[in-house]
């Protein structure tokens, strides 16, 4: 009775009032609501007990011990190149090893850094500082104020949560500064304006936050004021998903401005005046200011946008000058063509490019005659390019490219030729591996690329166990990229591993992701299984070897598999997943998420969300795949309540499943790396004994 009275009352809790059911009708719809207590008594005893049932079964695997050392090795080895940023003439980088756990922040001159120096200045000891303030901290970002970069606004997250804490640090003294800008935990964003000056969203106290729980108003925030003080300067609805400030520096002073989402894909871009007000730029709902370069606005159009007598194209990339009455169009996409990344410097912009998939990039230099200039960089072809860094006062780009099986490459772009400067090290033997694309026909004839990583020994033998990858939502594409851990741990083994490129994503630009929103979402499962369908038509596996993986909206793509075609899988790795899509808008972030999904309260919306939601679709007397459940308890953006009530509800039904919970670890499930290389070794030990992979034996 305890149990089911502490759901009740967190429940109501949990619900606005303009939504809430009665107490009896949420108990008699869903009796495990006391799993979304995310720190409960009774929760987390579940939890626990779930850990322990289930460890006892992963970690006596044959091949869990091996795959742990592997992992830890990869994601440890003192032989990664050291990714940074470059700023102010040194090179910062945030490194974490077997060593540093946690992590240390640190720097070297850029000059040393290209002379592949490893005399590196420690910043921060992230370690040190948990240990000294009795916090599980993660460093999660900083923000320097230019132009020489010695104060910073560092971000530290409790266990991995996306909540988080704000406190100003001088590099100099190697200290946090005394009564210096401070945030208390919240989902802060904060940026700099001047030395004394940052714009501020966070959690200001009752009635300030939406109903996502992300800032709802910005303020203009001085040196020595209490932010209670602060001057308000935009102020959106709580039913809107959130504001944010951001600000650009063009080599002499910073442009500062506001990103008010009145949905998740519905944009207001504001601009600060010389008096502190926020005048929207005359740009559609659906763009995304990227950058500001030369004194124009780099924005990326979501949508067509009439301005001038002309109309601009869905997925152009257009610059847009400061008074904001001339455009230039820098991209215009194909159907093939979709943009990447934009990154700009006080007189440079550089754009990567997707070309089927494969990577490009192009530099725009400093305009002459009022228009601006982009040549083509001379990177390697057919592989992925990408842009880690670029100096916002000189312009110089870090990028690298890689494919399936081999590993980063370094370069220094700082004109249009660029300069190899490091290789990261291979951390599996590629010696007769493949790389292969196919593509599967969806049922509305639409063909969906996908890319097959396996030894060339493996698909000449015939049908292998096979891990199919996916995500397909919020426009993220799932690019063909160097997997350290996918191809020592599996397909060194002899497993064969599958990155999709399903509908949802990001590969082919806007119109790609937008053809799966909400109720037109069945086509991106549909794209999924045809997929699966088209390896087992090909000899590649089959319906016993093939096992399925996704993470966050890629986990709602593995619940919605599993109940949809659970004939068709072997295996479903299921992580930090959406589940209960009729409750997922009452969670944490989840109401964030209504573009993308549609919306449960909402009469049209919801006859399509009750037909693909797992939660509620799952059947006592279908026989299903022992799924492999894993989430996190501090992630606060994915409510672990997905992942729980979902595997409960398979216990209530007597179905087989595996769930692990860390109790730290935020939304990527794991705070630090000896937690990352165990989710690691879980995961393909899982898929391993799930899908009949044996080439541990020799371990």
């Amino acid at each position: 009775m305890k149990r089911l009275l502490t759901g009740v009352a967190f429940a109501a809790l949990s619900m606005t009032a303009a939504h809430a059911q009665s107490e009896v009708d949420v108990m008699k719809n869903d009796p495990f609501l006391w799993l979304e207590e995310v720190q409960g008594e009774w929760a987390l005893d579940w939890v626990r007990a779930q850990n322990e049932r289930s460890l006892a079964v992963l970690e006596a695997h044959p091949a869990y011990e091996p795959m742990l050392s592997e992992a830890n090795a990869i994601l440890t080895s003192d032989d990664r190149v050291p990714s940074v940023s470059l700023r102010g003439g040194y090179a910062y980088n945030f490194w974490q090893d077997k060593d540093a756990v946690r992590g240390v922040w640190r720097r070297m001159s850029q000059k040393d850094y290209l002379a592949k120096s490893d005399d590196w200045e420690v910043i921060l000891d992230v370690d040190k500082l948990a240990e000294d303030e009795g916090e599980n901290w993660v460093f999660a970002g900083t923000d320097c104020l230019a132009p020489d970069y010695s104060r910073c606004l560092v971000t530290l997250s409790r266990g991995g949560s996306d909540a988080a804490v704000v406190r100003e640090y001088d590099i100099d003294s190697r200290s946090f500064v005394d009564g210096g800008f401070e945030l208390p935990e919240a989902k802060s964003s904060v940026t700099w304006l001047d030395a004394d000056t940052v714009l501020v969203g966070t959690d200001f106290g009752e009635g300030t936050l939406t109903d996502s729980g992300y800032p709802r108003i910005v303020k203009v925030w001085k040196r020595g004021q209490d932010l209670a003080d602060a001057t308000q300067v935009y102020e959106a609805a709580t039913t809107d998903i959130w504001t944010y400030p951001y600000s650009f520096w063009d080599g002499e002073s910073y442009t500062g401005g506001v990103f008010h989402g009145e949905t998740f894909y519905d944009y207001n871009w504001m601009v600060l005046n010389e008096d502190m007000e926020a005048v929207r730029l005359p740009l559609p709902k659906k763009a995304s200011l990227s950058g500001f370069s030369s004194g124009d606005f780099v924005i990326e159009l979501k949508e067509p946008m009439e301005f001038g007598g002309e109309t601009y194209t869905t997925g152009s990339v257009i610059a847009m000058g400061r008074a904001m009455e001339e455009v230039q169009v820098l991209v215009e996409p194909t159907r093939e063509i979709a943009v990447q990344s934009v990154a700009t410097s006080k007189d440079d912009i550089v754009i990567t490019l997707l070309d089927d998939i494969a990577g490009r990039m192009i530099r725009f230099e400093e305009r002459r005659n009022g228009k601006w200039r982009g040549r083509d960089i001379r990177l390697p072809e057919g592989g992925v390019i990408g842009l880690r860094t670029m100096d916002p006062s000189t312009g110089a780009v870090i990028a690298t490219y890689e494919n399936p099986i081999t590993p980063d490459t370094f370069y220094l772009i700082e004109n249009r030729r660029p300069k190899e400067i490091d290789r990261s090290p291979a951390f599996f033997d590629a010696e007769g591996m493949m790389v292969k694309r196919y593509e599967a026909t969806s049922s509305d004839g639409t063909k969906i690329p996908y890319t097959v990583i396996a030894l060339k020994e493996t698909l000449e033998n015939g049908p292998a166990p096979t891990i199919q990858y996916g995500y397909g939502g919020f426009e993220i594409p799932i690019l063909p990229s160097y997997g350290a851990t996918a191809g020592k741990l599996w397909v060194e083994r002899g497993g064969v591993y599958v990155n999709t490129n399903i509908r949802g994503g990001g590969e082919y630009g806007p119109a790609w992701h937008q053809a799966g929103l909400k109720g037109k979402r069945q086509i991106i499962y549909d794209d999924f299984q045809a997929i699966s369908e088209d390896m087992i038509e090909r000899g590649i596996t089959t319906k016993e070897q093939l096992g399925i993986l996704g993470g966050s909206n890629g986990g709602l793509l593995m619940g919605v598999s599993m109940v949809q075609r659970p004939d068709l899988y072997k295996g479903i790795g299921i992580g930090v997943p959406l589940l209960d899509m009729l409750r997922y808008d009452k969670l944490l972030a989840g109401a964030s998420w209504v573009g993308e999904y549609g919306d449960p309260d909402n009469p049209e919306e919801r006859p399509f969300l009750e037909k693909i939601s797992p939660y509620q679709n799952l059947k006592a007397d279908v026989e299903y795949p022992r799924p492999f459940f894993f989430t996190s308890t501090k992630d606060d953006r994915v409510h672990p309540g997905h992942a729980r009530k979902m595997a409960r509800l398979m216990e209530e039904y007597g179905q087989e499943f595996l769930y692990y919970e860390n109790i730290e670890g935020g939304h990527g499930a794991a705070a630090n790396l000896d937690q990352a290389a165990r989710r690691l070794a879980l995961q393909y030990a899982y898929f391993a004994g799930e899908l009949g992979l044996i080439g541990y034996d020799e371990e």
